[in-house]
């Protein structure tokens, strides 16, 4: 029977950008992978009016069926909670939509936000799932994995108690193509060069990453616990 992995992620374009590769390396390799998505990543945003709202958040999680269709996901469900706005919600409530997911495919590996992230969303993620994945017995998670996302956790200062030093890489020198061409569905999302949410800049980080390694291409993460 194939292990399972769930990514749980604030927004649509989060989970591809931060183990878009991984993603596509564990789905080549036999693993059920379920995407949950909290956040509608559209509804914070002042410019649009407030008619056009509804559209654009049916058009992004299309574009996050569409995005985890080309890595290999077997499922992606998004929730649509309010975009940057989800310290408004009971933290209960989300750990709550966190469970039941975990609960319903009993993944051995999840993969979620790095608490260091300044995005706000980010961080409730974060300690929803770590508290979703608290170790009583029998828990079927074992193995935390927290991801970065360009433009969000490296904005964070270097000396900040939560920045990023990740201790765990993934090569997808075989995935990146994926996980660029999956960015590509969020071509909404996407900036243009020198935004570090770029696809130069997404590609360029994974080299980095990778050289760090000694692979052509990596995601970095940071483990959060290993239970063997």
């Amino acid at each position: 029977m194939a292990e399972t992995i769930v990514v749980v992620a604030a927004h649509p374009d989060d989970e591809v950008l931060g183990c878009g590769g991984t993603i596509a390396r564990f789905a080549n390799e036999g693993y059920s992978i379920h995407v949950l998505l909290l956040a509608d990543g559209e509804s914070s945003r002042g410019e649009v009016p407030i008619e056009n709202i509804d559209d654009l958040v049916t058009t992004r999680s299309n574009a996050a069926e569409q995005a985890c269709g080309i890595l290999g996901c077997s499922s992606t469900k998004t929730l649509s909670l309010p975009d940057n706005r989800l310290d408004g919600v009971d933290l209960l409530d989300i750990v709550k939509q966190v469970e039941s997911f975990i609960h319903q495919y009993q993944p051995t590996k999840v993969f979620t936000h790095h608490r260091g992230d300044v995005n706000v969303d980010h961080k409730i993620v974060h300690d929803a799932v770590l508290t979703a994945c608290r170790p009583q017995p029998n828990h079927c998670t074992k193995e935390l994995l927290f991801f970065e996302i360009p433009s969000s956790t490296e904005w964070q200062t270097p000396d900040a108690e939560d920045s990023f030093h990740p201790n765990y890489f993934v090569d997808i020198s075989s995935t990146i193509g994926k996980k660029l061409r999956a960015l590509e569905a969020y071509q909404e999302e996407m900036r243009k060069f020198p935004h570090p949410r770029s696809l130069q800049a997404v590609e360029a980080l994974s080299q980095w990453r990778g050289a760090t390694v000694g692979v052509k291409a990596a995601e970095a993460f940071v483990l959060g616990r290993k239970i063997i």
